[in-house]
Protein backbone atom coordinates (compact mmCIF):
# COMPACT_ATOMS: atom_id res chain seq x y z
CA UNK A 1 0.00 0.00 0.00
CA UNK A 2 1.26 3.19 -1.12
CA UNK A 3 2.30 5.68 1.63
CA UNK A 4 1.75 9.63 1.56
CA UNK A 5 0.58 12.29 3.89
CA UNK A 6 -2.22 13.46 2.80
CA UNK A 7 -4.52 12.00 -0.50
CA UNK A 8 -6.66 14.83 -1.89
CA UNK A 9 -9.65 13.48 -3.43
CA UNK A 10 -10.64 15.76 -6.42
CA UNK A 11 -7.99 18.52 -8.95
CA UNK A 12 -10.45 21.21 -8.92
CA UNK A 13 -9.49 24.68 -7.93
CA UNK A 14 -10.17 24.18 -4.37
CA UNK A 15 -8.22 20.76 -4.26
CA UNK A 16 -5.09 22.21 -5.67
CA UNK A 17 -5.47 25.18 -3.72
CA UNK A 18 -5.08 22.56 -0.45
CA UNK A 19 -2.49 20.28 -1.89
CA UNK A 20 -0.67 23.72 -2.47
CA UNK A 21 -0.97 24.84 1.00
CA UNK A 22 -0.13 21.08 2.57
CA UNK A 23 2.80 20.84 0.44
CA UNK A 24 4.31 24.54 1.35
CA UNK A 25 4.19 23.25 5.14
CA UNK A 26 6.37 20.21 3.71
CA UNK A 27 3.66 17.51 3.57
CA UNK A 28 3.88 14.80 1.17
CA UNK A 29 0.62 15.38 -0.97
CA UNK A 30 -1.27 13.40 -4.04
CA UNK A 31 -4.26 14.32 -5.72
CA UNK A 32 -6.50 11.60 -7.38
CA UNK A 33 -8.47 13.35 -10.09
CA UNK A 34 -11.46 10.92 -11.69
CA UNK A 35 -11.07 12.65 -15.43
CA UNK A 36 -8.35 13.10 -17.86
CA UNK A 37 -7.90 17.31 -16.92
CA UNK A 38 -7.33 18.73 -13.40
CA UNK A 39 -10.03 22.18 -13.13
CA UNK A 40 -13.24 20.87 -12.28
CA UNK A 41 -15.28 23.71 -13.33
CA UNK A 42 -12.46 25.81 -14.17
CA UNK A 43 -11.61 24.40 -17.54
CA UNK A 44 -11.02 26.04 -21.00
CA UNK A 45 -11.80 24.00 -24.65
CA UNK A 46 -12.43 24.76 -28.14
CA UNK A 47 -16.07 23.73 -27.88
CA UNK A 48 -16.86 25.26 -31.17
CA UNK A 49 -14.83 26.62 -34.21
CA UNK A 50 -11.08 26.34 -34.94
CA UNK A 51 -9.32 28.84 -33.29
CA UNK A 52 -12.39 29.73 -30.72
CA UNK A 53 -11.45 29.20 -26.66
CA UNK A 54 -14.35 28.93 -24.72
CA UNK A 55 -14.37 28.58 -20.65
CA UNK A 56 -16.28 25.20 -20.53
CA UNK A 57 -18.06 26.11 -16.91
CA UNK A 58 -16.48 29.64 -15.00
CA UNK A 59 -15.03 32.38 -16.60
CA UNK A 60 -15.02 35.73 -14.63
CA UNK A 61 -13.17 35.70 -11.95
CA UNK A 62 -13.88 38.93 -9.34
CA UNK A 63 -13.64 36.89 -6.11
CA UNK A 64 -10.27 35.23 -7.98
CA UNK A 65 -8.60 37.93 -8.41
CA UNK A 66 -9.45 39.33 -4.70
CA UNK A 67 -9.25 36.44 -2.63
CA UNK A 68 -6.56 36.87 -0.11
CA UNK A 69 -6.10 32.85 -0.63
CA UNK A 70 -5.22 33.05 -4.27
CA UNK A 71 -3.21 36.24 -3.41
CA UNK A 72 -1.00 34.24 -1.25
CA UNK A 73 -0.29 31.42 -3.32
CA UNK A 74 1.28 34.45 -5.91
CA UNK A 75 0.09 32.71 -8.92
CA UNK A 76 1.23 35.55 -11.13
CA UNK A 77 5.04 34.08 -10.68
CA UNK A 78 3.67 30.84 -12.05
CA UNK A 79 2.35 32.21 -15.29
CA UNK A 80 -1.06 33.20 -14.53
CA UNK A 81 -1.81 36.72 -16.12
CA UNK A 82 -4.98 38.99 -15.78
CA UNK A 83 -6.80 40.97 -18.45
CA UNK A 84 -9.64 43.52 -18.71
CA UNK A 85 -12.19 44.18 -20.66
CA UNK A 86 -12.79 48.04 -20.94
CA UNK A 87 -15.98 48.40 -18.90
CA UNK A 88 -16.96 45.67 -16.70
CA UNK A 89 -20.70 45.03 -16.87
CA UNK A 90 -23.65 46.32 -18.52
CA UNK A 91 -27.18 45.94 -17.53
CA UNK A 92 -29.36 46.41 -20.34
CA UNK A 93 -32.95 46.93 -20.10
CA UNK A 94 -35.94 45.62 -22.07
CA UNK A 95 -36.11 49.07 -23.59
CA UNK A 96 -32.07 48.94 -24.61
CA UNK A 97 -31.26 51.59 -21.57
CA UNK A 98 -28.13 51.12 -19.68
CA UNK A 99 -26.35 51.35 -16.90
CA UNK A 100 -22.88 50.37 -17.05
CA UNK A 101 -20.29 49.61 -14.39
CA UNK A 102 -16.18 50.48 -15.02
CA UNK A 103 -13.78 50.48 -13.08
CA UNK A 104 -13.55 53.90 -12.67
CA UNK A 105 -16.10 54.84 -10.02
CA UNK A 106 -16.81 58.59 -11.50
CA UNK A 107 -17.64 57.23 -15.04
CA UNK A 108 -20.02 54.68 -13.01
CA UNK A 109 -22.26 57.52 -11.22
CA UNK A 110 -22.33 59.44 -14.13
CA UNK A 111 -24.08 55.95 -15.75
CA UNK A 112 -26.04 56.24 -12.85
CA UNK A 113 -27.60 59.74 -13.21
CA UNK A 114 -28.28 59.32 -16.43
CA UNK A 115 -31.53 57.23 -14.32
CA UNK A 116 -31.73 59.75 -11.55
CA UNK A 117 -29.21 62.60 -10.56
CA UNK A 118 -28.82 61.57 -7.02
CA UNK A 119 -27.63 58.56 -7.76
CA UNK A 120 -24.48 58.97 -9.02
CA UNK A 121 -23.87 60.37 -5.66
CA UNK A 122 -25.26 57.02 -3.49
CA UNK A 123 -23.07 54.94 -5.76
CA UNK A 124 -20.50 56.83 -4.62
CA UNK A 125 -21.03 56.72 -1.07
CA UNK A 126 -20.89 52.57 -1.33
CA UNK A 127 -18.06 52.85 -2.69
CA UNK A 128 -16.51 54.46 -0.14
CA UNK A 129 -18.03 52.30 2.52
CA UNK A 130 -16.46 49.08 0.48
CA UNK A 131 -12.88 51.05 0.22
CA UNK A 132 -13.53 51.21 3.91
CA UNK A 133 -14.30 47.43 4.94
CA UNK A 134 -13.80 45.95 1.75
CA UNK A 135 -10.42 43.72 2.82
CA UNK A 136 -11.16 42.87 6.19
CA UNK A 137 -14.36 41.88 5.01
CA UNK A 138 -12.96 39.41 2.57
CA UNK A 139 -11.12 38.02 4.52
CA UNK A 140 -13.94 37.57 7.25
CA UNK A 141 -15.78 35.17 4.47
CA UNK A 142 -13.43 33.55 3.07
CA UNK A 143 -11.14 32.83 5.92
CA UNK A 144 -12.18 29.70 8.65
CA UNK A 145 -15.13 30.22 10.69
CA UNK A 146 -15.56 32.05 12.85
CA UNK A 147 -13.70 35.04 11.38
CA UNK A 148 -12.53 35.99 14.93
CA UNK A 149 -9.29 38.06 13.86
CA UNK A 150 -11.14 39.45 10.97
CA UNK A 151 -14.39 39.60 12.24
CA UNK A 152 -12.41 42.43 15.33
CA UNK A 153 -11.02 44.04 12.26
CA UNK A 154 -14.35 44.51 9.73
CA UNK A 155 -16.04 45.59 13.15
CA UNK A 156 -13.72 48.04 14.40
CA UNK A 157 -13.94 49.86 11.04
CA UNK A 158 -17.67 50.00 11.04
CA UNK A 159 -18.20 51.07 14.70
CA UNK A 160 -21.65 50.42 16.48
CA UNK A 161 -23.53 51.83 14.44
CA UNK A 162 -22.13 50.61 10.87
CA UNK A 163 -22.22 47.39 12.15
CA UNK A 164 -25.75 47.37 12.73
CA UNK A 165 -26.61 48.96 9.81
CA UNK A 166 -24.22 46.15 7.38
CA UNK A 167 -26.15 43.53 9.49
CA UNK A 168 -29.08 44.47 8.40
CA UNK A 169 -28.02 44.93 4.71
CA UNK A 170 -26.32 41.16 4.97
CA UNK A 171 -29.96 40.13 5.22
CA UNK A 172 -31.79 42.27 3.14
CA UNK A 173 -33.42 41.51 -0.12
CA UNK A 174 -31.58 42.77 -3.01
CA UNK A 175 -34.58 44.69 -4.32
CA UNK A 176 -35.72 46.15 -1.13
CA UNK A 177 -31.53 47.50 -0.81
CA UNK A 178 -31.59 48.70 -4.56
CA UNK A 179 -34.77 50.66 -3.42
CA UNK A 180 -33.65 52.11 -0.43
CA UNK A 181 -30.12 53.31 -1.79
CA UNK A 182 -31.18 54.07 -6.05
CA UNK A 183 -34.26 56.26 -7.03
CA UNK A 184 -33.52 55.00 -10.97
CA UNK A 185 -33.77 51.80 -11.91
CA UNK A 186 -29.45 51.61 -12.65
CA UNK A 187 -28.08 51.70 -9.95
CA UNK A 188 -31.15 48.95 -8.11
CA UNK A 189 -30.34 46.36 -11.35
CA UNK A 190 -26.70 46.87 -11.10
CA UNK A 191 -27.24 45.10 -7.73
CA UNK A 192 -29.82 43.14 -8.48
CA UNK A 193 -28.13 41.50 -11.10
CA UNK A 194 -24.90 40.56 -9.73
CA UNK A 195 -26.83 39.26 -6.75
CA UNK A 196 -28.68 36.79 -9.30
CA UNK A 197 -24.72 35.37 -9.95
CA UNK A 198 -26.02 32.96 -7.17
CA UNK A 199 -29.41 31.56 -6.66
CA UNK A 200 -30.79 34.52 -4.75
CA UNK A 201 -33.83 36.74 -6.25
CA UNK A 202 -34.48 40.02 -6.06
CA UNK A 203 -37.28 39.40 -3.21
CA UNK A 204 -34.84 36.59 -1.32
CA UNK A 205 -33.08 37.41 2.26
CA UNK A 206 -29.31 37.85 1.89
CA UNK A 207 -29.19 38.96 -1.54
CA UNK A 208 -28.54 42.07 -1.12
CA UNK A 209 -25.60 41.31 0.37
CA UNK A 210 -24.02 39.09 -2.78
CA UNK A 211 -25.63 41.98 -5.25
CA UNK A 212 -23.80 44.33 -3.01
CA UNK A 213 -20.40 42.42 -3.04
CA UNK A 214 -20.18 41.60 -6.44
CA UNK A 215 -21.00 45.01 -7.60
CA UNK A 216 -18.23 46.55 -5.27
CA UNK A 217 -15.55 44.37 -6.35
CA UNK A 218 -16.36 44.84 -10.10
CA UNK A 219 -16.01 48.67 -9.02
CA UNK A 220 -12.59 47.81 -7.33
CA UNK A 221 -10.38 45.64 -9.28
CA UNK A 222 -12.93 44.83 -12.03
CA UNK A 223 -14.18 41.13 -13.56
CA UNK A 224 -11.11 40.00 -14.91
CA UNK A 225 -10.31 36.74 -17.00
CA UNK A 226 -7.06 34.97 -17.01
CA UNK A 227 -4.60 35.34 -20.42
CA UNK A 228 -5.16 32.18 -22.45
CA UNK A 229 -8.41 30.93 -20.95
CA UNK A 230 -9.86 30.21 -17.25
CA UNK A 231 -7.84 26.87 -17.57
CA UNK A 232 -4.36 28.92 -16.94
CA UNK A 233 -5.22 29.54 -13.37
CA UNK A 234 -5.44 25.54 -12.81
CA UNK A 235 -1.75 25.38 -14.79
CA UNK A 236 -0.45 28.20 -12.38
CA UNK A 237 -1.31 25.67 -9.36
CA UNK A 238 -0.35 22.73 -11.25
CA UNK A 239 2.70 24.29 -11.79
CA UNK A 240 3.44 25.63 -8.59
CA UNK A 241 1.80 22.55 -6.74
CA UNK A 242 4.63 20.14 -9.18
CA UNK A 243 7.15 22.73 -7.35
CA UNK A 244 6.82 21.85 -4.15
CA UNK A 245 6.78 18.03 -4.99
CA UNK A 246 3.18 17.61 -4.77
CA UNK A 247 1.72 15.02 -7.26
CA UNK A 248 -1.52 14.74 -9.31
CA UNK A 249 -2.79 11.63 -11.25
CA UNK A 250 -5.40 11.45 -13.38
CA UNK A 251 -8.16 8.83 -13.90
CA UNK A 252 -8.28 8.17 -10.82
CA UNK A 253 -12.08 8.09 -9.20
CA UNK A 254 -12.03 7.05 -5.21
CA UNK A 255 -14.34 4.91 -4.72
CA UNK A 256 -14.24 5.08 -0.78
CA UNK A 257 -12.54 6.88 1.94
CA UNK A 258 -10.71 4.34 4.71
CA UNK A 259 -11.67 4.44 8.10
CA UNK A 260 -11.07 2.97 11.29
CA UNK A 261 -12.22 4.01 14.57
CA UNK A 262 -14.27 6.92 12.40
CA UNK A 263 -10.92 8.04 11.61
CA UNK A 264 -9.74 7.96 7.93
CA UNK A 265 -6.87 6.22 7.23
CA UNK A 266 -6.71 6.91 3.57
CA UNK A 267 -8.39 5.71 0.28
CA UNK A 268 -9.52 3.17 -2.54
CA UNK A 269 -10.23 3.71 -5.99
CA UNK A 270 -12.27 2.23 -8.38
CA UNK A 271 -9.95 -0.45 -9.47
CA UNK A 272 -9.57 -1.60 -5.84
CA UNK A 273 -5.69 0.27 -5.24
CA UNK A 274 -5.65 1.34 -2.02
CA UNK A 275 -3.37 4.62 -0.98
CA UNK A 276 -2.78 5.47 2.93
CA UNK A 277 -2.65 8.34 4.76
CA UNK A 278 -0.84 9.53 7.54
CA UNK A 279 -1.96 12.69 8.36
CA UNK A 280 -5.50 13.69 6.34
CA UNK A 281 -7.49 12.91 3.47
CA UNK A 282 -9.41 15.99 2.03
CA UNK A 283 -12.50 16.02 -0.35
CA UNK A 284 -12.94 18.47 -3.55
CA UNK A 285 -16.09 16.99 -4.13
CA UNK A 286 -19.71 17.81 -2.70
CA UNK A 287 -20.80 17.28 0.07
CA UNK A 288 -23.83 14.82 -0.46
CA UNK A 289 -21.77 12.32 -2.61
CA UNK A 290 -19.06 12.16 -0.01
CA UNK A 291 -21.01 11.05 2.64
CA UNK A 292 -23.25 8.84 0.79
CA UNK A 293 -20.83 7.41 -1.32
CA UNK A 294 -17.46 7.39 -0.09
CA UNK A 295 -18.07 7.31 3.56
CA UNK A 296 -21.02 5.60 3.96
CA UNK A 297 -24.41 7.20 6.17
CA UNK A 298 -23.81 4.24 8.39
CA UNK A 299 -20.55 5.41 9.68
CA UNK A 300 -22.00 8.64 10.18
CA UNK A 301 -24.04 10.05 13.30
CA UNK A 302 -28.16 9.37 12.33
CA UNK A 303 -28.71 13.25 13.23
CA UNK A 304 -25.57 14.85 10.67
CA UNK A 305 -27.43 12.37 8.27
CA UNK A 306 -30.99 13.57 8.74
CA UNK A 307 -29.19 17.09 8.34
CA UNK A 308 -27.64 15.98 4.89
CA UNK A 309 -30.92 14.42 3.60
CA UNK A 310 -31.77 18.01 3.57
CA UNK A 311 -29.00 19.27 1.94
CA UNK A 312 -30.35 21.90 -0.91
CA UNK A 313 -28.71 21.92 -4.44
CA UNK A 314 -28.76 25.07 -6.29
CA UNK A 315 -30.83 26.00 -9.52
CA UNK A 316 -29.86 23.82 -12.81
CA UNK A 317 -28.06 25.64 -15.74
CA UNK A 318 -28.00 26.04 -19.36
CA UNK A 319 -24.90 27.43 -21.07
CA UNK A 320 -24.68 28.19 -24.61
CA UNK A 321 -20.87 29.24 -26.66
CA UNK A 322 -21.11 30.49 -29.36
CA UNK A 323 -18.01 31.49 -32.30
CA UNK A 324 -19.45 34.37 -33.62
CA UNK A 325 -18.17 35.93 -37.15
CA UNK A 326 -18.43 39.91 -35.74
CA UNK A 327 -18.49 41.03 -32.02
CA UNK A 328 -22.55 41.63 -31.13
CA UNK A 329 -23.70 44.97 -32.27
CA UNK A 330 -25.71 45.76 -28.92
CA UNK A 331 -28.29 48.42 -29.37
CA UNK A 332 -27.30 49.74 -26.26
CA UNK A 333 -23.63 50.73 -27.21
CA UNK A 334 -21.88 50.76 -23.89
CA UNK A 335 -22.44 47.22 -23.83
CA UNK A 336 -20.15 46.51 -26.95
CA UNK A 337 -17.46 47.18 -24.54
CA UNK A 338 -19.11 45.24 -21.36
CA UNK A 339 -17.01 42.13 -20.46
CA UNK A 340 -20.30 40.85 -18.47
CA UNK A 341 -23.71 41.55 -20.11
CA UNK A 342 -27.19 41.40 -17.82
CA UNK A 343 -30.31 41.54 -19.82
CA UNK A 344 -33.78 42.28 -17.88
CA UNK A 345 -35.51 44.66 -15.87
CA UNK A 346 -36.79 44.00 -12.06
CA UNK A 347 -39.88 42.99 -13.02
CA UNK A 348 -38.45 40.90 -15.31
CA UNK A 349 -35.91 39.25 -12.76
CA UNK A 350 -38.45 38.94 -10.07
CA UNK A 351 -40.61 37.38 -12.62
CA UNK A 352 -38.00 34.86 -13.47
CA UNK A 353 -37.06 34.24 -9.53
CA UNK A 354 -40.74 33.36 -8.90
CA UNK A 355 -40.98 30.69 -11.52
CA UNK A 356 -37.72 28.91 -10.57
CA UNK A 357 -38.27 29.10 -6.66
CA UNK A 358 -41.93 27.41 -7.97
CA UNK A 359 -40.25 25.04 -9.80
CA UNK A 360 -41.33 25.94 -13.40
CA UNK A 361 -38.98 27.18 -16.10
CA UNK A 362 -39.43 31.09 -16.86
CA UNK A 363 -40.50 32.35 -20.03
CA UNK A 364 -38.66 35.50 -19.83
CA UNK A 365 -35.01 33.61 -18.45
CA UNK A 366 -32.90 36.05 -16.98
CA UNK A 367 -29.67 36.20 -19.39
CA UNK A 368 -25.93 36.61 -18.38
CA UNK A 369 -23.23 37.20 -21.06
CA UNK A 370 -19.64 36.44 -21.42
CA UNK A 371 -18.25 38.75 -24.57
CA UNK A 372 -14.89 36.36 -24.12
CA UNK A 373 -12.73 38.44 -26.77
CA UNK A 374 -14.01 41.40 -25.91
CA UNK A 375 -11.97 40.85 -22.53
CA UNK A 376 -9.30 38.63 -23.77
CA UNK A 377 -8.44 39.07 -27.52
CA UNK A 378 -6.44 35.67 -27.64
CA UNK A 379 -9.53 33.95 -27.15
CA UNK A 380 -10.64 34.10 -31.19
CA UNK A 381 -9.22 35.31 -34.28
CA UNK A 382 -8.93 38.91 -34.76
CA UNK A 383 -12.61 40.40 -35.97
CA UNK A 384 -14.72 37.80 -33.97
CA UNK A 385 -15.79 36.84 -30.93
CA UNK A 386 -16.05 33.92 -28.33
CA UNK A 387 -19.41 34.46 -26.71
CA UNK A 388 -21.45 32.94 -24.15
CA UNK A 389 -24.32 33.00 -22.25
CA UNK A 390 -26.39 31.05 -19.44
CA UNK A 391 -30.05 31.57 -17.38
CA UNK A 392 -30.73 29.20 -14.64
CA UNK A 393 -34.11 26.36 -14.67
CA UNK A 394 -35.56 24.74 -12.42
CA UNK A 395 -34.07 21.01 -10.56
CA UNK A 396 -36.95 19.42 -11.12
CA UNK A 397 -37.46 20.06 -15.05
CA UNK A 398 -33.13 19.77 -15.87
CA UNK A 399 -33.96 15.74 -17.29
CA UNK A 400 -36.37 17.03 -19.74
CA UNK A 401 -34.43 17.78 -22.54
CA UNK A 402 -37.10 19.05 -24.77
CA UNK A 403 -38.00 21.48 -22.42
CA UNK A 404 -34.03 22.61 -22.14
CA UNK A 405 -33.25 23.36 -25.57
CA UNK A 406 -36.61 25.42 -26.42
CA UNK A 407 -35.15 27.15 -22.92
CA UNK A 408 -31.87 27.70 -24.69
CA UNK A 409 -33.56 28.82 -28.13
CA UNK A 410 -35.27 31.23 -25.43
CA UNK A 411 -32.34 32.80 -24.73
CA UNK A 412 -30.45 32.83 -27.94
CA UNK A 413 -34.16 35.38 -29.07
CA UNK A 414 -33.36 37.26 -25.95
CA UNK A 415 -29.78 37.75 -27.17
CA UNK A 416 -30.99 38.91 -30.74
CA UNK A 417 -33.85 41.35 -29.67
CA UNK A 418 -30.80 43.64 -28.07
CA UNK A 419 -28.14 42.59 -30.31
CA UNK A 420 -29.79 42.61 -34.06
CA UNK A 421 -27.85 40.71 -36.36
CA UNK A 422 -26.39 38.54 -33.62
CA UNK A 423 -27.57 34.78 -35.21
CA UNK A 424 -26.20 35.72 -38.56
CA UNK A 425 -22.98 36.13 -36.81
CA UNK A 426 -22.95 32.73 -35.74
CA UNK A 427 -20.41 30.53 -37.00
CA UNK A 428 -20.98 27.56 -34.32
CA UNK A 429 -22.79 26.74 -31.08
CA UNK A 430 -22.34 24.93 -28.76
CA UNK A 431 -25.20 23.47 -26.12
CA UNK A 432 -24.75 22.29 -22.98
CA UNK A 433 -28.10 21.31 -21.12
CA UNK A 434 -27.84 20.63 -17.30
CA UNK A 435 -27.56 16.90 -17.93
CA UNK A 436 -24.27 17.79 -20.59
CA UNK A 437 -22.98 20.00 -17.45
CA UNK A 438 -22.88 17.42 -14.91
CA UNK A 439 -21.47 14.59 -17.51
CA UNK A 440 -18.90 16.96 -17.93
CA UNK A 441 -18.37 17.57 -14.34
CA UNK A 442 -19.80 14.95 -12.35
CA UNK A 443 -19.98 17.05 -9.27
CA UNK A 444 -22.16 19.81 -10.86
CA UNK A 445 -25.01 18.12 -9.86
CA UNK A 446 -27.91 18.85 -12.22
CA UNK A 447 -26.18 21.38 -13.52
CA UNK A 448 -26.24 22.99 -10.21
CA UNK A 449 -22.83 25.22 -10.79
CA UNK A 450 -22.72 26.68 -7.17
CA UNK A 451 -22.54 23.19 -5.13
CA UNK A 452 -25.31 23.97 -3.21
CA UNK A 453 -27.62 26.75 -2.51
CA UNK A 454 -26.23 30.50 -1.34
CA UNK A 455 -29.47 31.11 0.61
CA UNK A 456 -28.99 31.72 4.38
CA UNK A 457 -30.39 28.64 5.26
CA UNK A 458 -27.34 26.86 4.16
CA UNK A 459 -24.64 29.31 5.04
CA UNK A 460 -21.68 30.10 7.44
CA UNK A 461 -22.41 27.21 10.07
CA UNK A 462 -25.32 25.98 7.86
CA UNK A 463 -22.86 24.90 5.31
CA UNK A 464 -23.57 21.98 4.35
CA UNK A 465 -25.15 21.18 7.62
CA UNK A 466 -26.39 22.82 10.70
CA UNK A 467 -22.91 22.61 12.61
CA UNK A 468 -19.89 24.91 13.06
CA UNK A 469 -19.06 25.78 9.50
CA UNK A 470 -15.39 24.21 9.25
CA UNK A 471 -14.01 21.91 7.49
CA UNK A 472 -13.94 18.90 9.47
CA UNK A 473 -16.46 15.90 9.77
CA UNK A 474 -17.52 13.67 12.16
CA UNK A 475 -14.81 11.50 10.56
CA UNK A 476 -11.14 12.39 12.46
CA UNK A 477 -9.00 13.60 9.56
CA UNK A 478 -11.32 13.97 7.08
CA UNK A 479 -12.12 17.51 5.70
CA UNK A 480 -14.83 18.52 3.35
CA UNK A 481 -12.77 20.87 0.69
CA UNK A 482 -15.56 21.52 -1.88
CA UNK A 483 -18.02 24.50 -2.69
CA UNK A 484 -20.37 22.59 -0.35
CA UNK A 485 -18.41 23.92 2.59
CA UNK A 486 -18.30 27.22 3.90
CA UNK A 487 -17.92 29.66 2.26
CA UNK A 488 -19.48 27.81 -1.04
CA UNK A 489 -19.53 28.42 -4.71
CA UNK A 490 -16.58 30.63 -6.66
CA UNK A 491 -13.20 30.39 -7.99
CA UNK A 492 -11.60 31.77 -4.75
CA UNK A 493 -9.69 28.90 -2.76
CA UNK A 494 -12.00 29.50 0.54
CA UNK A 495 -12.92 25.92 0.96
CA UNK A 496 -9.84 24.35 -0.03
CA UNK A 497 -7.90 26.73 1.87
CA UNK A 498 -9.79 26.06 4.96
CA UNK A 499 -9.65 22.73 4.36
CA UNK A 500 -6.11 22.59 4.10
CA UNK A 501 -5.92 24.81 7.23
CA UNK A 502 -8.10 22.54 9.38
CA UNK A 503 -5.57 19.54 8.69
CA UNK A 504 -2.54 21.43 9.86
CA UNK A 505 -4.17 22.29 13.03
CA UNK A 506 -5.12 18.93 13.43
CA UNK A 507 -1.81 17.62 12.99
CA UNK A 508 -0.09 20.46 14.85
CA UNK A 509 1.52 20.64 18.40
CA UNK A 510 -2.56 20.77 19.67
CA UNK A 511 -3.47 18.43 17.58
CA UNK A 512 -4.77 15.99 19.89
CA UNK A 513 -6.63 19.25 22.19
CA UNK A 514 -7.77 20.38 19.10
CA UNK A 515 -9.60 17.20 17.80
CA UNK A 516 -10.82 16.63 21.49
CA UNK A 517 -12.55 20.16 20.77
CA UNK A 518 -14.54 19.74 17.56
CA UNK A 519 -14.72 16.09 18.62
CA UNK A 520 -16.81 17.23 22.10
CA UNK A 521 -18.85 20.08 19.98
CA UNK A 522 -19.82 17.80 17.06
CA UNK A 523 -21.01 14.98 19.85
CA UNK A 524 -23.46 17.95 21.25
CA UNK A 525 -24.42 18.47 17.55
CA UNK A 526 -25.18 15.05 16.43
CA UNK A 527 -25.10 12.56 19.18
CA UNK A 528 -22.24 9.61 19.47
Amino acid sequence: MRTVDAVVIGGGHNGLVAANLLADAGWEVLVLEATDTAGGAVRTADLTAPGFHHDVYSAFYPLGAASPVLRGLDLEAYGLEWRHAPAVLAHVLPDDRCALLSRDPEQTAASLAAFDPRDGDAWLAEVRRWQRIGEPFLDAILRPFPPVRAGVRLAGRLGVAGALNFARLAVLPVHEFGRETFQGAGGQLLFAGNALHTDLGPEQAGSALYGWLLAMLGQDIGFPVPVGGADQVIAALLRRLEARGGAVEYGRRVARVLHARATAVGVEDAHGERIRARRAVLADVPAPALYANLVGHDSLPPAFVGHLRRFQWDNSTIKVDWALSAPLAWTATDARGAGTVHLGDMAGLSAYSAALSRGEVPEDPFVLVGQMTTADPSRSPAGTESLWAYTHVPQAAARDTERMREQAERLEATIERHAPGFRDSILARHVQLPGDLQHGNPSLFGGAINGGTAALHQQLFFRPVPGLGRADTPIDRLFLASASAHPGGGVHGGPGSNAAHAALARNGMAGTAYRSLIGALQRQLYGA
